[in-house]
């Protein structure tokens, strides 16, 4: 049933890799999306992330920082938030960095649930988490895990998660939270390990692997990801945690085998010590997604890995 122009959303962080697909999907849904995005370096990566969206008339951009915003003229009639708007990255979280991940991922998102807070019209709240929640875990981890971040990053995020649970309770904001695992594909940040990883082989540069290679994660496509948000949009009950992971668990050594089968080039690897706030190894339980919002992913590594390498070669002309 096409729904043009019928249900207003709002996502924040639209012209980010996760934002700007979801974005693209609601919009060929045929939403009607406000974007929220305060472009944060590198700024050209998201200008490119963006650029097929902007002609479209169903699709407002508002170029912001959101504790700058008039958030509440803004929400006026929205029916869906989708908040994916933060500073990520475990590695860049220590030390005076912190500041803004406090700014970025508590205050914004306190301003945003206070805002939401009451809304005649809204009838679903997702928040985006990680599974940086988490911290170390013995097996796949279920929601009712304990919860116990190893990096400032994690804790800012669950700190997230906590302020959305008692604004669902205190006022019974219509609140979904979504975890997400280790999500990479087309338009991934620049500064994330497959990124990276595919640039410099293709580039004939060194890529320096944290530790012994032999962590490893559960990695989830970006299409997989987008569906499980779309599908968490229609849910009829509210107060619910989610994991949502991927159809593959490889160590960053397997990875890097895969991507120089694909390629036909040999990486240059350099093994350097480990960072804090790693955990050797991510595992999603998405049972209760599966139940609930009908959740499968599809993409294997391999399929989801030659788009991206695709995607690296005309983004950097390599």
């Amino acid at each position: 049933m096409n729904r043009q122009n019928s249900e207003k959303i709002l996502v924040t962080g639209a012209a980010g890799f996760i934002g700007s697909h979801l974005c693209e999907t609601l919009l060929a849904k045929g939403f009607s999306v406000i974007g929220i995005d305060c472009f944060q370096a590198p700024a050209w990566v998201k200008e490119k992330n963006i650029a097929s969206l902007i002609s479209n008339p169903d699709f407002k951009l508002i170029r912001g920082d959101l504790l700058e915003l008039e958030l509440p003229v803004i929400l006026d009639g929205v029916h869906v938030i989708y908040h994916l708007a933060a500073t990520a990255g475990v590695r860049a979280s220590w030390g005076t960095n912190f500041q803004t991940y406090i700014r970025n991922n508590i205050k914004s998102t306190q301003l945003l649930l206070e805002t939401a807070k009451g809304r005649r019209y809204l009838k679903k709240f997702i928040l985006a988490s990680t599974s940086s929640v988490y911290g170390a875990t013995d097996g796949p981890a279920r929601e009712d895990h304990p919860l116990r971040p190893l990096s400032p990053y994690g804790v800012t995020k669950l700190a997230g998660e906590h302020l959305a649970a008692i604004y669902h309770r205190e006022f019974g904001l219509p609140l979904t939270i979504l975890r997400f695992f280790t999500v990479y594909g087309v338009r991934q940040r620049p500064d994330m390990a497959f990124h990276r990883l595919i640039k410099a082989v293709l580039a004939g540069e060194e890529f320096k692997v944290y530790g012994d290679g032999g962590q490893i994660r559960d990695f989830t496509n970006i299409s997989d990801i987008v569906d499980g948000n779309i599908k968490a949009m229609n849910l009829a009950s509210h107060g619910n945690v989610y994991n949502l992971g991927g159809t593959s668990r490889a160590s960053l050594n397997d990875v890097i085998s895969l991507v120089q089968k694909i390629t036909g080039i040999e990486a240059r690897i350099k093994y350097i010590p480990e960072q804090p706030g790693e955990p050797r190894e991510t595992w999603a339980n998405i049972s209760s997604a599966t139940r609930d919002l009908k959740y499968s992913p599809t993409i294997a590594l391999k399929d989801g890995l030659h788009a991206e390498i695709a995607y690296i070669k005309e983004l950097y002309g390599l």
